[in-house]
């Protein structure tokens, strides 16, 4: 029997009266109206334009948002999508853009919100922050004023994607007194707009990230969601906030069923991740979606982050046909034994470099001095230890088998890096034996489409067969 892909009205044959549930009721009403979209649906971004302006753009054609992958961007480059995205769109039409957490270069971070405030962007992610930051405030409280009555206009909507309750909870605080008090003493607040800003938390839409593709706490979306939305609970009695904190669900989500479980459980939105990256639109190579078309709920892996080597925080990637997720642990294991490259036996650091590199420890050093060079013409004259040079040699087979995957180098396919979490091997089942099963059928405004109304169509056969159930024990008692 072929899946159920929900494209048309579902057929209930129970003999007592049934009410279709509409998709576009699911989640927030309010969340609809202020991010301007039929429902309350996202996509999340996909670093290095993975989530593409060919992505973004055919969403908010649909009446939907996704958010523009701007990590390890240049700034001219995100410039360049901005306008890339406008151009394929008409005015009222929602888009937004991510803006990530960078603990080694907080000026770029500085820089992208320079760019989404004077671009006029409305709609902002906030992801891999591990705490609230200027960057972040200076955006929430731009343009902030009175409204009717005791409410505050708020031009700018951050949408804060957490995976742990204290990072939560200070998005959903106002920002930090002493954070505001120095970017007014800077300039870039006014103090009408520091004042204003103690009335509204940093983020009016809080994502819970269950466990995902890509950065990853590896949280249970059945343990996470009830503890977020009693914390949301807490901060709207706290700070008597005049509007209500959207709670979202992300992570796992990729069939129907998933959905419909999320709204379930509270969430007044849902974001959808690693389902997209194997579509049309989608900025990576067709051998890769080729990859992931053919993946199931049990081919990931867990790998050390790149960008976070040295802390050991781990992202969720494609294992089937790759050597990636072995690969990097053993970098990380190399440098959690050993103080420098030197110490490596020679045969372990022959297998790496004839293996993993493709190229000796001396070349990748150079390429990546010569990078830190560009960024930072006194990067020559730093003193590096050891175990630092170590550190960024490995970092480099990171940023090496993420352009590897998106240029589709058939001969390196081994070396793939493929951030993906277990939903994409969900939809994948779901679409078997469907027109969907090739990714070149699939477009990520239809698969939003299918999801919601499928979501829809669950709740309410749960709903006929747990009421079904009950006229029957009636009946019978």
């Amino acid at each position: 029997m072929k899946p159920w892909i929900w494209d048309r009205p579902f057929q209930m044959t129970f003999s007592f009266e049934t009410r279709m549930i509409d998709p576009a009721r699911l989640g927030d009403s309010e969340f609809r109206s202020d991010y301007r979209v039929k429902y309350a649906y996202t996509a999340g971004s996909m670093y290095k334009a993975i989530a593409s302006e060919a992505l973004v753009a055919a969403l908010a054609r649909a009446g939907l948002i996704g958010y523009f992958g701007t990590g390890g961007l240049a700034i001219e480059r995100i410039d360049a999508a901005i306008d890339s995205i406008r151009s394929a769109i008409t005015a009222g039409q929602s888009f937004g853009m991510n803006l990530l957490h960078n603990m080694a270069d907080r000026e770029l971070e500085d820089r992208t919100v320079d760019l989404f405030l004077s671009r006029g962007i409305r709609f902002v992610e906030a992801a891999a922050y591990t705490d609230v930051a200027p960057s972040v405030v200076r955006y929430r409280l731009r343009g902030l004023t009175r409204g009717p009555g005791e409410t505050i206009n708020t031009p700018n909507f951050v949408l804060a994607k957490v995976s742990r309750p204290e990072v939560a909870r200070a998005f959903m605080s106002p920002a930090p007194e002493g954070m505001v008090r120095e970017l007014v003493a800077r300039g870039g607040l006014t103090s009408q707009e520091a004042e204003l800003g103690r009335h509204i938390p940093v983020a009016g839409e809080v994502c819970v990230e269950a466990d995902s593709g890509g950065h990853t706490d590896r949280g249970v979306a059945y343990a996470l969601m009830p503890a977020m939305l009693r914390l949301r609970d807490e901060m709207m009695a706290r700070y008597s906030y005049r509007k209500r904190i959207r709670i979202g669900a992300s992570g796992g989500i990729g069939t129907p069923e998933a959905a419909a479980a999320a709204f379930i459980m509270g969430a007044d939105f849902i974001t959808t991740g690693s389902i997209n990256q194997c579509t049309v639109e989608a900025g990576t190579s067709a051998i890769v979606k080729d990859m992931l078309q053919d993946m199931d709920v049990q081919d990931t892996a867990y790998a050390p982050a790149g960008d976070m080597f040295e802390s050991g925080a781990k992202v969720q990637v494609l294992r089937k046909g790759v050597f990636f997720p072995g690969r990097a642990n053993k970098l990380y294991e190399l440098y959690t034994r050993y103080n420098s490259l030197d110490e490596i036996d020679s045969h372990t650091r022959k297998q790496i470099e004839e293996k993993y590199f493709g190229r000796s420890f001396e070349d990748v050093w150079v390429e990546t001095k010569n990078y830190y060079s560009r960024l930072n013409p006194g990067f020559d004259k730093q003193e590096l230890s050891p175990r630092q040079k170590m550190s960024l040699v490995f970092k480099w087979y990171f940023v090496h088998t993420t352009r590897l995957a998106m240029r589709g180098v058939e001969e390196e396919r081994v070396n793939y890096q493929v951030h993906c979490g277990p939903a994409l091997g969900a939809f994948n089942q779901w679409v078997k034996g469907t027109a969907l099963e090739s990714w070149r059928n699939r477009h990520v405004s239809d698969i939003g489409e299918r999801i919601m109304n499928g979501a829809a169509a669950v709740l309410m056969q749960r709903y006929a067969e747990m009421t079904l159930t009950g006229l029957v024990t009636a009946a019978t008692a």
